[in-house]
């Protein structure tokens, strides 16, 4: 059509959980806007980071989608499936991703992103592409947390203990369950409490079963929450783990919609309850202490 493509700027990782470390190299991304260029991030699928043995995803594609948009300041999300792109050798990479898709005039990553078949390529290859095919490349320092390195690991292994506030400080903004709300055993409305319930994906890391102190967002308000994660002991769900939200004052039908519930503190373990009865007083007792720390 005659228009010139726009040159990008491109961030290069999984942003499994779009954490600190991750959003400083989208930060360097998305300040080349100011040059000019569109800030644009290569990733791959959430299923792809679920490497034998590490645990799940922490954010599955469109709510990793949804941080890099809307608070990383990026406008363009290239995600090819892992098939499509590990067979190709560094070069292969450098000029039909880089080059040829995202038409790149600067790159930035962590300082140990690897590429290229058999992931053959480092750093020191990325910017010798980069003098034959014309971008820069910029790498960012890995982002220290109380002497820690922040990673995705260290986040999967506090979410899945139950640490939700140093997860949250990690990830830089508070876990954020953002899921469609779908129709539950409906027994919160039998008790009292109609609840929003949220379905895990498949492979994607759990937090600790129990339950939180949440805030839900619904139509640009804040709600205070409590949010119960578990395979619900007292009512048998056919075994996906799911987040139960009961909304303080919001009164209204969630069905079918997305739903934003952010985890903000851990209140107890998951319980097994002998009647409903019990089970309604321990939620009134646990909303209150969802109110108290909110």
């Amino acid at each position: 059509d005659g228009m010139e493509k726009k040159y990008s700027a491109v961030a290069l990782g999984l942003f499994d959980g779009v954490h600190l470390g991750y959003r400083a190299v989208l930060k360097a991304a998305s300040e080349q806007k100011q040059q000019g260029l569109m800030p644009c991030a290569f990733t791959f699928p959430s299923q792809s980071a679920a490497k034998k043995g590490t645990g799940g995803f922490i954010y599955c594609d469109d709510e990793k989608a949804a941080i890099l948009t809307g608070e990383c300041g990026i406008e363009r999300i290239y995600s090819p499936p892992f098939a499509d792109i590990c067979g190709m050798d560094g070069a292969e990479f450098a000029e039909r991703i880089l080059c040829g898709e995202l038409n790149a005039a600067f790159v930035c990553c962590g300082n140990d992103f690897r590429f290229g078949k058999g992931a053959s390529c480092g750093i020191a290859e990325l910017r010798s592409f980069g003098e034959r095919y014309g971008f820069r490349v910029e790498t960012v320092e890995d982002v220290l947390c109380g002497g820690e390195r922040v990673s995705s690991s260290l986040i999967r292994r506090l979410l899945a203990d139950g640490s939700i506030e140093r997860a949250n400080t990690l990830l830089g903004s508070p876990y954020t369950i953002m899921k469609t709300v779908s129709r539950g055993a409906q027994l919160g409305r039998t008790i009292g409490f109609p609840t929003a319930n949220q379905l895990f994906d498949e492979g994607q890391q759990v937090p600790a079963y129990g339950v939180y102190a949440s805030v839900t967002h619904i139509d640009g308000k804040s709600f205070p929450s409590m949010t119960d994660i578990g395979m619900k002991p007292t009512v048998n769900y056919g075994g996906a783990p799911l987040a139960e939200t009961y909304i303080h004052g919001f009164s209204g039908d969630l069905y079918g919609s997305p739903l934003r519930v952010s985890l903000l503190r851990f209140i107890r373990p998951e319980m097994k309850f002998s009647s409903l009865e019990e089970l309604r007083e321990q939620i009134n007792r646990d909303m209150e202490a969802a109110l108290n720390i909110l």
